[in-house]
C-alpha cells in the first residue's frame, strides 16, 4: 500500500515538476499558434474592434496575390542560397580547423565573432559599410580603382539581393561550422588509419567514414537553419525593408506589412498560418530522411 502510494506520489510530483515548463510553453507558443489559427479564419483588424468569421476568404486574397508569390519564391531563394552557402563555408572552416593541432581554440573563437553579435548590429553595420553614400567598401572600391562610380549595393536590382545573402552566410557559418567541427573530432582515428593501410585515398576516407559519422549532424543543422533563415525577419528588414521594388520582401516581411501596415490582422494571421504549414512539410520531410540515415548507420 505504502508502495502504491510513493508511486503515485513520485507521479504527481514529476507534473507539478513539469507544470512551469508547460505554462511557458502553452504561453509562449500554444496560445500564439492557436490565436493565429482563429484569426485567419476573421476579419480581425488592428483597429476596429468588431470582427466577423469570413472562413477561408483570407486564405483566398493571400494565395491570388501577386505580391504574396513574388515574396514566397523570394523567400525560396533567400533560404536556398543562403544555406549552401552556409553549410559551404561552415563544413570547410569546420575541416580547415579540424586539420590545425595549435591554436585551435583561438581560430574557433575568432571566427563564431558574427555569431555572438545581436541581428540588429550587424545590420546596422554592414548597412552603414555598403552605403552608396559614405560606406566604407563602395568608396574604397572606388579609391583602388575597381569600381568607377560608388556601387550601390543595397539599392541596385541586380546587386542587393546577392548582397544579402553574402551576410546571411557571414553570420550563419560559424554555427555550421562549430557544430560540425565538433562532429568531426567524435568520428574515431582507428578508422582512418585501417583506411590508410589498406590504401584509401583522402577522399575515400573523407566520403566512407566522416560523411556517415557526421551526416546526421548536418541534417539537423540544415532542419534547424531552413527553419530560421526562412523566418527571417529582422536582417533584410533592418537593411532594406524588402525593398527596391519589393525584390527582397519575403514572406516574414509580407505579413508585417499586411498586419502592421494595413492593419489587416486576419490576412496576416493567414499569411502566418500558411508559412507554418510549409516549414511542417519541409521538417517532415527532412526528418524522414534522417530517420533513413538513423537507420543505416545502427
Amino acid at each position: 500500500m505504502k508502495k502504491k502510494k510513493l508511486l503515485n506520489w513520485n507521479r504527481i510530483s514529476g507534473f507539478l515538476f513539469l507544470l512551469p515548463a508547460l505554462a511557458v510553453v502553452i504561453g509562449l507558443l500554444l496560445y500564439p499558434v492557436l490565436s493565429s489559427v482563429f484569426y485567419s479564419f476573421t476579419s480581425k483588424h488592428l483597429i476596429k474592434q468588431n470582427y466577423k468569421f469570413i472562413g477561408i476568404d483570407n486564405y483566398i486574397k493571400i494565395l491570388s496575390d501577386k505580391e504574396f508569390t513574388g515574396a514566397f519564391l523570394t523567400s525560396i531563394k533567400w533560404t536556398v542560397f543562403s544555406l549552401l552557402g552556409q553549410i559551404g563555408v561552415g563544413f570547410t572552416a569546420a575541416l580547415a580547423l579540424n586539420r590545425i593541432k595549435k591554436g585551435q581554440g583561438l581560430f574557433r573563437t575568432a571566427l563564431i565573432i558574427p555569431w555572438a553579435f545581436p541581428s540588429i548590429v550587424i545590420a546596422l553595420a554592414w548597412k552603414w559599410i555598403l552605403s552608396g553614400v559614405y560606406g566604407f567598401l563602395p568608396n574604397l572600391l572606388v579609391q583602388i580603382g575597381i569600381c568607377q562610380s560608388t556601387p550601390q549595393f543595397l539599392s541596385n536590382e541586380s546587386l542587393v539581393f546577392g548582397t544579402l545573402v553574402m551576410i546571411n552566410i557571414w553570420f550563419g557559418a560559424p554555427l555550421i561550422m562549430v557544430n560540425v567541427l565538433s562532429a568531426l573530432q567524435t568520428v574515431p582515428r582507428d578508422q582512418y588509419e585501417a583506411a590508410q593501410i589498406d590504401g584509401a585515398a583522402p577522399w575515400q576516407s573523407f566520403l566512407h567514414i566522416t560523411i556517415p559519422h557526421i551526416r546526421v549532424v548536418v541534417g539537423l543543422l540544415v532542419v534547424l537553419r531552413t527553419i530560421w533563415v526562412f523566418n527571417n525577419f529582422d536582417t533584410i528588414f533592418l537593411i532594406t525593408g524588402g525593398g527596391p521594388a519589393n525584390l527582397t520582401e519575403t514572406v516574414p516581411i509580407y505579413a508585417y506589412n499586411v498586419g502592421w501596415g494595413l492593419k489587416q490582422l486576419g490576412r496576416s494571421s493567414a499569411v502566418t498560418v500558411l508559412l507554418l504549414m510549409f516549414l511542417l512539410v519541409i521538417c517532415l520531410l527532412y526528418f524522414k530522411l534522417l530517420d533513413k540515415w538513423d537507420k543505416e548507420g545502427a
